[in-house]
């Protein structure tokens, strides 16, 4: 059911500084000035196992990386899971990358607040966000680097509305 793991994330970029650049992107300003190169945003839908680029669309960064984002929903479809930042959890593009068959897993902010239409056995429950269905799981994630260990409380949103076929991780 869900072959493909994907993310989908935005960064900003440095380009040459030329003429026709400037036209299109703008510099930064900065404590110190200013940058020296015009930005622009880019968007990116890459498979997580391998790292390769599926799609990317780049714009102005007056633009955020929502205004991007349909652009890319061209190269989703069933047999993918797609888990975009926390910032793509909006009604309009949860509901537009549901539409092209993908599964959807996204965190969400903590406090967001979502209808509890019936709870599920393993302490997640039912939820929708517009006019699709998903099941809200609240989880505690430990994550240990050579840094140490560092936990934190999150709330993932998901299209996978079956608690028994599609468990949260342990």
């Amino acid at each position: 059911m869900c072959g493909l793991v994907c993310a989908i994330d935005g960064t900003t970029t440095a380009a040459a500084d030329s003429r026709a650049n400037l036209a299109e992107f703008t510099k930064h300003r900065c404590n110190n000035g200013g940058s020296g190169y015009p930005a622009l945003r880019l968007l990116v839908l890459v498979s997580c196992g391998t790292r390769t680029v599926i799609e990317a669309v780049f714009g102005p960064t007056t633009d955020g990386e929502t205004t991007y984002a349909p652009r890319l929903l061209r190269s989703l479809h069933e047999d993918m899971i797609v888990l975009p930042d926390r910032n793509f959890a909006a009604r309009t593009l949860v509901n537009a990358m549901a539409k092209t068959g993908a599964q959807v897993l996204v965190r969400v902010k903590k406090g967001r607040r979502l209808p509890v239409l019936s709870r599920c056995g393993d302490g997640s429950y039912l939820s929708a966000i517009g006019a699709v269905p998903v099941r809200v799981i609240d989880c505690e994630i430990t994550i240990t680097t050579a840094a140490g260990r560092r936990t934190g409380f999150y709330r993932l949103v998901s299209t996978l509305t079956d608690h028994k076929t599609h468990p949260p991780p342990n």
